[in-house]
């Protein structure tokens, strides 16, 4: 059976380093960090201070007033970035092709900032006090819920939530929802925002921040030997992906194809990737199969590359272990290092930019990567964007529990 072919017809960005795609890209592309001090919360007894907070964001841009109060700010994002996508891809949605246009959206973790919230007002006003709303802002799926009813898409509606490969899950559970043919068109992404007390408390316990806190811009710093953790970001990443023969019909601009997604599971442990990085090479080698393309066809891969010892270490060794002696001569990048990890959205957001890098032939630097770590010497685009044609792309998202995920784009050829 031959397989539908899927477009990238529209994209959306809320990220720290800028909001909206132009913003987030030409920041990306100039080595802009994201990261400073927290103003969420006081965050001066944590020993992490310091975050990739979306600045200057207003709702009310994108919500109307009296449906934001029925959100929380992860799910503001999403429907941010999706308003975003779809104005970008032109798609109108109508009674015509309503059932045929779908929504993936997950997150790692929801409505965090709600859950904190209203326990507060739980424990001091009682729970009266508690909103009516308090279960649809928090719970996963509404992000993807609140989109769909935005647009009036009534086809597949799902949120992945599986840790910091939910935007990249999403997208390719999505590719494999238009290839079959149960859609025509899909909303797809990830979108996140737990930079609260408990978010930041909870991964400080685990010792996985950074707790460079005096030198913000230069604390996430991927593959980089005196790194010490990663960043907690924030924002949502989206695409408005399309059957092709749909696309064509509208004359849609077309930003890349999706050609390949893997994904796996380590079987290993709860937070630490498999030893080799081997759940990870598995996952490459899938997506590589399922493109059917030869692993020298890819020329730039968007890393998971937090900024954590063994995760860095770990990708690079299964990078080596799917593509030999290609591994060398592939740019590789980690867009983390500016934007600190968006945890759920990560995956969402690295794919806009591997979509955006083939489309302007530009690969983001890694920032901050100063004294490469002796075992990860491959080609990490240090310090400064580099301009590349950009046939094939790779994106890699690895979350805890040992779940991974892998998309490939490719410049679309008619």
């Amino acid at each position: 059976m031959n397989k539908r072919r899927v477009v990238i017809t529209g994209l959306g960005l809320v990220t720290p380093v800028g909001i909206g795609v132009e913003n987030s890209w030409k920041g990306l592309l100039q080595g802009k960090s994201g990261v400073g001090k927290i103003t969420h919360f006081d965050a001066s007894a944590f020993p992490t201070q310091i975050a990739g907070e979306v600045e200057g964001f207003n709702p009310e841009d994108y919500i109307e007033p009296k449906e934001i109060k029925k959100m929380d700010r992860f799910i503001h994002f999403g429907v941010a970035a999706s308003t975003m996508a779809m104005e970008d891809s032109g798609l109108k949605v109508d009674e015509r092709n309503a059932e045929m246009v779908g929504v993936y959206v997950g997150s790692g973790m929801g409505g965090l900032p709600a859950i904190e919230h209203y326990h507060k007002i739980l424990l001091e006003k009682g729970p009266r006090r508690i909103t009516p709303f308090f279960i649809p802002m928090l719970i996963v799926n509404l992000a993807a819920g609140q989109i769909s009813i935005r647009f009036g898409a009534k086809g597949p509606n799902s949120a992945p939530a599986t840790a910091c490969a939910t935007g990249s899950h999403a997208i390719g559970d999505a590719f494999k929802v238009i290839q079959r043919g149960d859609a025509d068109a899909m909303i797809a992404g990830g979108t996140e925002a737990v930079i609260t007390p408990m978010g930041i408390g909870g991964f400080n316990a685990m010792k996985a921040l950074s707790t460079r806190n005096d030198e913000p811009a230069k604390a996430s710093r991927p593959f980089d030997k005196d790194r010490d953790g990663f960043i907690m970001g924030e924002g949502a990443g989206i695409l408005v992906m399309e059957e092709l023969g749909n696309a064509l019909r509208r004359n849609a601009r077309i930003y890349a194809e999706l050609i390949g997604y893997g994904l796996t599971g380590d079987a290993y442990h709860i937070t630490s990737p498999a030893p080799g990085g081997e759940g990870a090479a598995r996952c490459m080698a899938m997506a590589i199969r399922d493109a059917g393309i030869s692993p020298s066809d890819i020329d730039y891969i968007n890393a998971h590359g937090t900024s954590t010892k063994y995760g860095d270490e770990l990708e690079t060794s299964a990078i080596k272990t799917v593509l030999k002696e290609d591994a060398y001569k592939v740019a590789i990048s980690s867009t983390k290092s500016m934007t600190g990890h968006l945890l759920g959205a990560a995956g969402g957001v690295e794919a806009v930019v591997s979509c955006l890098s083939i489309h302007h032939g530009m690969m983001p630097p890694t920032i901050n990567l100063d004294n490469p770590d002796p075992e990860c010497d491959l080609d990490y685009v240090p310090h400064t964007a580099r301009q590349a044609d950009i046939r094939c792309a790779m994106s890699n998202s690895f979350g805890f529990g040992g779940t991974n995920a892998c998309l490939l784009f490719k410049k679309f050829v008619p």
